[in-house]
């Protein structure tokens, strides 16, 4: 019998999205991509001042989402610009801001639906 909790697609996305902003990742979005694309249900957008910080709110979204299982895949975590974190059903993006920009995925999906992330795990804006 496993004692792994498990998520749906969207508490994943948005267990996602509330780690990134735990570590003061900003712009961040969850989008949903199910209707548009089969790679995966929702895509995370969060964005990081350095590749310092980029790391910091990838490690947290891996550790954080640990105990509901492993994610697949993880691409540019050493370099810190650019980290792809593959869940299968839930992609999370952790983007430098100027390699945000410059690959524009925001207007790439901009078809696809976002979710609104509840209130509790938002910050930017209320840094008094």
């Amino acid at each position: 019998m496993s004692d792994k909790v498990t998520l749906t697609s969207r508490e994943r996305a948005i267990k996602c999205a509330a780690l990134a902003l735990d570590k003061k990742a900003f712009n961040v979005k969850v989008l949903e991509i199910r209707e548009l694309s089969s790679i995966a249900d929702y895509l995370v957008l969060a964005t990081g001042r350095s590749d310092k910080q980029a790391q910091a709110i990838a490690d947290s979204v891996k550790q954080g989402l640990k105990k509901y299982g492993k994610a697949l895949d993880i691409e540019g975590l050493k370099e810190g610009n650019w980290i792809v974190i593959d869940y299968g059903d839930v992609i999370v993006h952790v983007f430098h801001e100027d390699l945000r920009r410059y690959y524009n995925l925001d207007e790439l999906w901009s078809n696809a639906p976002s979710l609104e992330i509840p209130m509790e795990y938002l910050w930017e804006g209320k840094e008094g």
